[in-house]
């Protein structure tokens, strides 16, 4: 049976939802929605096509898997999410992504138009969450906490051989960062800080040259190779 996609009800209660809930504010029933690839306009997962325009859905849900989730250790589910093959929880909504398949969201317009929606979440608590570091679902081994671009906001868990763990709503989070122009901003930061930090150390440099012209001593120069060393490296990137 499909729901009517423009309707935006919860097809277990018949409550009016917003369409970036991710549960149902009454019955708490999972409300999996998502983004027309064509128009953007929300469908709900039961819905073939798009009321608005009249294209596909894009996701599809598939097995069940032995892989635990990192976050609450219930197994996660195979989801295909336009052509991106990930691994969902349907107890926490986290996600796990494999590395070549976030790259590829990241990369891929296609792709963050997939999930542009479906991941939504609703304003997150402001309390304070005590930092855990959770395994890799591949190797087991303790992941990164990485705020994603360096100012998303979006701290996800990373192993870097295998992928990415995201909590509810951040791979949302992150896509729309990506599609506002984050990742330019984020570059261009770095450049910034990397100007900075040419200039100090040539101010450095230079003041170290008076002191040794000042006071005698060693050649100007003799003593920095230190300096030269880091100049070098920094000129080279």
């Amino acid at each position: 049976m499909t729901t009517d996609a423009g309707s935006l009800h919860c097809p277990n209660c018949g409550a009016a939802v917003r369409g970036e809930s991710g549960r149902c504010p009454y019955c708490q029933a999972r409300l999996a929605t998502v983004s027309c690839p064509s128009c953007f306009a929300l469908m709900f997962e039961g819905a073939r096509y798009c009321q608005r325009c009249g294209a596909a859905r894009t996701r599809s849900e598939q097995d069940d898997t032995d892989v635990a989730c990192p976050g609450c250790r219930e197994l996660l589910r195979r989801v295909a999410v336009g052509g991106a093959a990930m691994l969902e929880c349907g107890a926490c909504d986290g996600l796990w992504i494999d590395a070549e398949v976030f790259e590829k969201v990241c990369a891929d317009r296609e792709a963050q138009t997939a999930v542009l929606h479906r991941f939504a979440s609703g304003p997150r608590e402001s309390h304070t969450v005590r930092v855990q570091y959770r395994p890799c679902p591949r190797c087991h081994k303790l992941m990164n906490r990485v705020n994603f671009g360096k100012l998303s906001g979006a701290v996800v868990d990373v192993c870097k051989g295998h992928g990415t763990f995201l909590d509810a709503g951040e791979l949302h989070q992150i896509v729309t960062f990506i599609v506002q122009g984050g990742l330019e901003r984020a570059r261009d930061r770095e450049k910034e800080e990397l100007r900075d930090e040419r200039r100090k150390l040539a101010a450095e440099q230079r003041k170290a040259s008076r002191e040794h012209g000042r006071h005698g001593g060693e050649p100007a120069g003799s003593g920095s190779s230190g300096f030269d060393d880091l100049m070098d490296l920094l000129r080279g990137s």
